[in-house]
């Protein structure tokens, strides 16, 4: 490890955000930061919100000793909860504030943890609306900030502003220049709280008279923040979204190395109908690409004239060399 890496400790547990956590994972790690993500359960596994699925680097209970630059906490229930009642973490977190060195926490983590931990004590902070009374007790001041820094704690919202949060910690660990280089490379919104409008091309109904049932592949090197957030989304809209791993096995580790787990393997779902196919970008495209199964879905959904979508480098990779771009305006 160079001298001037610095290290990040993000704890994880059954009900953690799985969008904020895979967030922050992998904005740090574009940013240049050692991220180890520690499972606060008795093995590595987690099952997070919304049936996700991740797979944590390490126990905490295995690296209780170890400093970092940096110790982030998620939010999610019962997640939030978890963290807070985890002991080792409680005395990590005090430490890290005694000796000068950054916490951060967002969504319910902030109230739940450092507040009750007695952290934010003097200190201004914000976090998701529910837990703003809560939060209240516990700080000087309760701020309605999408992100708030303190001193050396910063907090933040919510999944909708973990970007954001995350580039902020970026910043913190490296400087302006590197937190505009990775938002650059994010293509983070300049404005976030605005409201934002897009253009709907070749409009046509999306009506579904039962539960929408939605695919969404995942493969070794798909961008994580990417595949997570469209499951955590639909999933939050109802929709039944089944992730399915291109391969042989149902993990799946991630363009910045966050291990994800699919529900099933993509040859168990391959003759199945979904009203919906939409795939995540990174490298893992090219493993899209060469799935001729994942290819016939997709072509037989065009013919359909079902729904698909793509972002990043699927469209690129996928579609266009498969002719799902004709008389599409993208």
């Amino acid at each position: 490890m160079a001298p001037s890496t610095k290290t990040v400790l993000i704890p994880i547990a059954h009900g953690t955000e799985p969008l904020e956590a895979v967030a922050m994972i992998t904005t740090l790690r574009r940013g240049g930061a050692d991220v180890t993500v520690a499972s606060v359960e008795a093995q590595v596994g987690v099952d997070a919100c919304h049936g996700i699925k991740m797979v944590a680097d390490t126990l905490l209970s295995d690296i209780t000793d170890s400093i970092f630059d940096l110790i982030v906490l998620p939010g999610g229930l019962p997640g939030g909860e978890t963290l807070k009642n985890c002991k080792p973490l409680e005395n990590m977190v005090k430490k890290q504030d005694t000796d000068g060195r950054l916490n951060a926490a967002i969504c319910c983590a902030p109230a739940l943890a450092l507040g009750t931990w007695g952290l934010l004590q003097g200190k201004k902070a914000t976090g998701y609306p529910v837990f703003m009374e809560k939060l209240a007790a516990t700080c000087a001041t309760a701020v309605e900030s999408r992100v708030q820094i303190d001193g050396r704690i910063v907090t933040s919202r919510g999944p909708g502003t973990t970007i954001e949060f995350s580039i902020t910690l970026v910043e913190q660990l490296f400087g302006k220049e590197k937190a505009d280089e990775v938002s650059s490379i994010l293509l983070v919104r300049p404005n976030p709280g605005e409201e934002f409008t897009f253009t709907e091309l070749n409009k046509t109904e999306w009506l579904f008279e039962d539960t929408p049932q939605i695919l969404v592949p995942i493969a070794e090197d798909s961008e994580e923040t990417e595949a997570i957030a469209l499951v955590d989304i639909l999933r939050r809209a109802k929709a039944n979204v089944v992730i399915a791993a291109i391969g042989n096995s149902l993990e799946v580790v991630g363009s910045c190395k966050a291990k994800l787990v699919a529900d099933v393997l993509l040859d168990e779902v391959a003759e199945k109908s979904f009203d919906l196919i939409v795939l995540p970008g990174g490298n893992g495209a090219q493993r899209f690409a060469s799935s001729e199964k994942l290819v016939n879905m997709l072509k037989k959904q065009a013919e359909a004239n079902k729904p698909y979508g793509g972002i990043c480098k699927s469209p690129v990779y996928v579609f266009e060399p498969n002719g799902l771009l004709k008389e599409i305006d993208t």
